[in-house]
Formats: C-alpha cells, sequence, structure tokens
C-alpha cells in the first residue's frame, strides 16, 4: 500500500511518538543527559536539553491522545480522533508484540425509531448507548463515534486475545446495548449487529485497514443480523479486496462510458402501445465483463458517486428520447431513478432544467423514480423542495416499489405523485394467489380515488400481464414484456413491438378490421 508524503510523515510522527513517549525513553533520557555533560560539558548539557524538547515535539508526543477531540459523551472520541488513535494502537500492539481487537458497532433500525418517537427520542438512545459501550469496556480502551449509528472500538494491547474472547467481547457489548433506555416514560429496546478483526488478521499494515477490516465484518453481520456477530475471515479479506478494486475502477467508469443505461420498456395495458422506458444502470467491465447491479451499485453508494450515477443515467436518457424522436418513434418519457443524495442537492432542480434545455426536451418527458422510503422518511426538507419543484416544473413523479416502505396517503398527495409502481412482490404469481390478486386491487382502489396513475413492475408471464389488465392497472413492466436492453437493441424492439400492434384486429362498430 502506497503512502502519501504527507501520510509517511505522520506514520514516522507516531513511531517516534511511541518510543520518545514509552518506559524506555523515560529510563534513557536521563542517562543521556548524564553522558552527554561527562563527555562534552556544559555546552553538550544544554544542546541535549534542547535537542531532546524538539525531537519529541516533532514526533507529534505532546499531542498524542492528549488533545484528541473527543464527541459528546465523555469517553467518546470523534471520527477523525479515533483513526488517528486507532492508527497508534495497532503500531504500538505490532512493535509490543502484543494483542488487539477492532470492532465496529451498528445500531440497527435507528430510522425506524426516528420514525417512531421522534430525532429528539433517537439522539438520545444513542447518547445512552455510547454511555454503556464506554461502561462495558475498561479504561484505556479507544471508543469512537463513526455516524449517527455506527461506533467502533480499539482494545487496548493485552498478552493474550484470542477469538473466543473477541466474541465473548462482543457477547458483553450487545448485551449491554440490548438493556432498555427509557426516555419520556417509555422502554426504548434497541439491538446491534458487531464485526471485528483481530490484530492479527489484519489484511494489510496500517490501522486504516484494520478498521476497514473490521467494518467489512460489520457490514456481513448486519446482512446475516439482526443482533449477529461476524469476525473477519479469508473470504471477506477477499471481498474486501474486490470491493475496494471496484470502488476505484467506479470514477473511471462513470466517466469513461462503462456504466450506462439499458433500457426497459414499459406499455400501456389498454391500447399496447409503448409509455415509456425506465433506464437502469448497467456496468460494462473491460476485464470482468458485465458487472451485476447487486454487486455495483452499492460499492457506487459507498464512494459517495450516486449523484453522478444519476447525471450519467439522466444524459444518456435524454440522449436516447432525441434519437427516438429522430427515428420518427413515439416514446413519451424516460424514468431515472434518483437517490436521497441527489434529492438533497440544493442545485438539483437548475441542474436537471439545463440538461433538458440542453436538449431540447420538455419537462413531460422526464419521470422522476422515486423510492417509496425515500418519501417515507423525507422530513419538511430539501429532498421534499427538490421533488415538489421538479413536479411543479412539468417532470412526472414516479413512486417506486409502492407497498415495501409504508408510504401514507398524505405523503402521495404531498409529494405531487404522478404514478405508483406496485413492488414485484405483490406481482409475483398474483395470477394464481388470491392473496395477492386482492393486496393488487386495494392499491389500485385507492389509487384511483386519489387519481394517480398506476404500473406493475416484475411482470413475467401473460396470466400476470392480463389479470392486471383486467384489474384496472394502467401500465406493466417486467421480463414477460422485454428485458432491459442497450440503446442500440430498443429501435429494432420498437419496430417488432409496433408490428405485433398493428397485426391484432380492432373492433370497431361492431366490426373486425
Amino acid at each position: 500500500m502506497a503512502y502519501s508524503p504527507s501520510q509517511t510523515l505522520g506514520r514516522v510522527q507516531r513511531r517516534l511518538a511511541l518510543i520518545l513517549s514509552g518506559p524506555p525513553a523515560l529510563a534513557f533520557i536521563p542517562a543521556i543527559t548524564l553522558a552527554a555533560f561527562w563527555f562534552g560539558g556544559e555546552l553538550a548539557l544544554l544542546s541535549v536539553a534542547v535537542a531532546v524538547p524538539l525531537v519529541y515535539l516533532l514526533s507529534g508526543g505532546i499531542t498524542v491522545g492528549a488533545q484528541a477531540p473527543r464527541a459528546e459523551v465523555k469517553g467518546i472520541f470523534q471520527r477523525s480522533a479515533f483513526e488517528e488513535l486507532a492508527d497508534q494502537v495497532y503500531l504500538r500492539t505490532r512493535e509490543q508484540g502484543l494483542q488487539s481487537a477492532a470492532f465496529f458497532i451498528a445500531i440497527e433500525e435507528l430510522d425506524q425509531l426516528v420514525d417512531r418517537h421522534g430525532q429528539s427520542t433517537a439522539d438520545t438512545v444513542v447518547r445512552r448507548t455510547a454511555e454503556r459501550l464506554v461502561e462495558a469496556l475498561r479504561g484505556d480502551d479507544t471508543v469512537g463515534q463513526i455516524s449517527e449509528s455506527r461506533f467502533a472500538i480499539c482494545l487496548s494491547p493485552v498478552r493474550q486475545l484470542d477469538l473466543e474472547l473477541c466474541i465473548q467481547t462482543a457477547a458483553r457489548l450487545q448485551a449491554a446495548i440490548k438493556e432498555p433506555i427509557s426516555v419520556g416514560g417509555i422502554s426504548i429496546y434497541i439491538s446491534a449487529s458487531i464485526g471485528f478483526c483481530q490484530h492479527a488478521r489484519t489484511p494489510g499494515g496500517s490501522g486504516a485497514e484494520w478498521l476497514l477490516a473490521a467494518n467489512a465484518a460489520m457490514r456481513e453481520a448486519i446482512r446475516r443480523g439482526p443482533s449477529a456477530i461476524r469476525a473477519f475471515s479469508d473470504e471477506m479479506r477477499r471481498d474486501a479486496r474486490s470491493s475496494a478494486i471496484l470502488r476505484e475502477d467506479l470514477a473511471a467508469a462513470l466517466d469513461s462510458g462503462q456504466i450506462q443505461p439499458w433500457f426497459q420498456p414499459q406499455i400501456s395495458t389498454d391500447t399496447g402501445q409503448i409509455t415509456g422506458f425506465e433506464a437502469l444502470a448497467r456496468w460494462q467491465h473491460p476485464v470482468r465483463g458485465m458487472i451485476a447491479p447487486d454487486e455495483f451499485l452499492p460499492a457506487i453508494e459507498e464512494a459517495g458517486l450516486l449523484e453522478r450515477l444519476a447525471e450519467v443515467m439522466m444524459y444518456h436518457g435524454f440522449a436516447a428520447l432525441k434519437a427516438w424522436d429522430s427515428a420518427g418513434v413515439e416514446v413519451p418519457q424516460v424514468g431515472v431513478n434518483f437517490a436521497g443524495t441527489e434529492l438533497s442537492n440544493p442545485n438539483l432542480l437548475e441542474k436537471i432544467e439545463w440538461e433538458l434545455d440542453r436538449f431540447d426536451l420538455t419537462p413531460d418527458r422526464l419521470a422522476v423514480e422515486v423510492l417509496e422510503t425515500v418519501v417515507t422518511g423525507a422530513p419538511d426538507d430539501m429532498v421534499t423542495r427538490n421533488i415538489n419543484a421538479l413536479g411543479a416544473l412539468g417532470c412526472r413523479i414516479d413512486l417506486d416499489d409502492f407497498g415495501t416502505g409504508n408510504a401514507s396517503i398524505a405523503a402521495i398527495r404531498r409529494f405531487s405523485v404522478s404514478r405508483i409502481k406496485i413492488d414485484k412482490s405483490f406481482v409475483m404469481k398474483a395470477d394464481r394467489d388470491p392473496e395477492q390478486q386482492r393486496m393488487i386491487s386495494a392499491i389500485l382502489t385507492m389509487a384511483e380515488r386519489l387519481e394517480v396513475e398506476t404500473l406493475a413492475e416484475g411482470v413475467e408471464s401473460v396470466g400476470e400481464h392480463v389479470l392486471l389488465a383486467q384489474l384496472g392497472c394502467q401500465h406493466v413492466q417486467g421480463f414477460g414484456i422485454a428485458r432491459p436492453m442497450p440503446f442500440e437493441q430498443t429501435l429494432d424492439w420498437i419496430v417488432r413491438h409496433n408490428e405485433k400492434l398493428q397485426a391484432v384486429p380492432r373492433i370497431m362498430d361492431g366490426k373486425p378490421t
């Protein structure tokens, strides 16, 4: 792993700090000064007296651990300070031949806690959790708050710390967290997933890689949760290396055109006409080939590139609309997915207006697809203002994955939703499952009363398609209609689809034509 000059200087400072602040230095400093006086007299003694403090200052020894900024709770360090201290613990553990472990802790379902009891209650719960972590550990262990719901711990180096002791420590931390927390006369219960990495199993030579390994173990615990405990393993090591390579490639892939939209058609259940295409991100890697979205989309989120992805999808989506227009085929709109990150950008409206002007398109050609979970959790803030501003501009607002995020009817009206997209979990086998049919009917009845259009996702069979048309769902999308395809294949598909529609006999005035 290569280090920048500033990183190298920092590592040298930390090594000097460990040497100069340890017991050997305290023992030898008097001996060094005495030897200087013995062999060089007063001048040598003065030189040593000046040099030692200078070297100590250059090492950063005075500030090591003493003035690191702390979070609100006593004993909890802020993220940057914790990472610096973790690197020191890592170096000290290695150089002294001791053992240690780094733990990452994720409070589970904090968003739901905010929804039920409010942000103030959630803040109190997080603060009490932090206090309990400090109380459950030794005084010389280091605890940091990484984010609102994430904590990290570096155990002070010891002679003996095997896998079993690490698991017992994690279980003790979980037990402390699970104790009920009283807030305003209400008992709040929470749980946590924990991942850890033993010092000896670090996939690299720095405290940063140690923390990354513990974080990877925590993510695996979250996937296996709730309340799971996972140790960093060789398999995670390979996954972490693969994810790191992906993250390094992402920015270049977005800029070079490796990541582009594939388009999946949406059609009317009434006429069969194409009513739009959804732009879905696909990555054609030059070495690995086609990378699945569920593999690279989380990496894009971790790398903070969701907004850049939306820009790429919108650009190519608008270019596709212009190309379809030039080819003389009718595609009313293209749908682009926007996550909470993009929707919180105060310049989003101006950016989209600029792109529409650039391609000479009217706002109604863009369907802004917003996850139901984003709408459910959005307070009256920038996300809300952006969605409403885009609706007022004339863009269509599609509420994606409807039925999975508990969006209220009031939220649908508040965001001026144009269409709800019924999640595929409700559509699957609906032609054979009466319970599924009742759920779809209820959603369609609600949408009709609210004067909101409906689209069913994940339609895979003729039976599902026919049932949805009979129940009154206005649009359908899924493998049963067509799989996502690169733009180059869309024109041929549109031609074939329209030819099929022309071949279907129409009934007018009671006579076939």
